[in-house]
């Protein structure tokens, strides 16, 4: 009797117990990869959520209060927006435009909101701010003084 082992020949269950530990191996990989991609994917970015930001060129700090805590989502509500200059000075009598988007869903708000008054002491009043849904928002403020203008932007995760 010839010995297949010797002749590198293996009996079809020898394959097929191979096949079955190769497949378990890959799937076993493909899971763990699978899993691992979950966690990266659930992690938030790091993302700067402060209320009081300087605007991209400098030129004025602003810090924005919602008038609700938290902030309600499918409610008009209102915010108070403070303009000051980077001395400490405050603003007034600045026009203020206001936009908002939701990145990661590729639409913007639902309403168009809009600074309706000088509250004085560099306080403007923001009516018409609408959320439709939770999640990541940026929200932009433009902010316009003698014929200056520059833009503020504040992360918001609603829950």
């Amino acid at each position: 009797m010839v010995d297949t082992a010797m002749l590198g020949i293996t009996a079809p269950g020898d394959r097929r117990r191979t096949w079955k530990w190769i497949t378990g191996i890959i799937c076993t990989l493909l899971i763990a990869a699978w899993i691992a991609l979950g966690f990266v994917m659930l992690r938030e970015p790091e993302r700067d959520y402060s209320t009081t930001r300087a605007s991209e060129h400098a030129l004025f700090n602003v810090t924005m209060r919602p008038d609700t805590d938290p902030i309600p989502v499918n409610e008009i509500h209102t915010w108070t927006l403070h303009v000051e200059l980077p001395s400490g000075a405050i603003v007034e009598n600045a026009t203020v435009s206001v936009d908002g988007d939701m990145p990661e869903h590729g639409h913007g708000l639902p309403t168009r909101p809009e600074v309706t008054r000088y509250l004085g002491n560099g306080d403007y009043l923001v009516e018409g701010m609408k959320f439709q849904m939770p999640g990541w928002w940026i929200i932009d403020f433009d902010v316009t003084v003698d014929g200056e203008i520059d833009r503020v932007s504040f992360n918001l995760m609603l829950k």
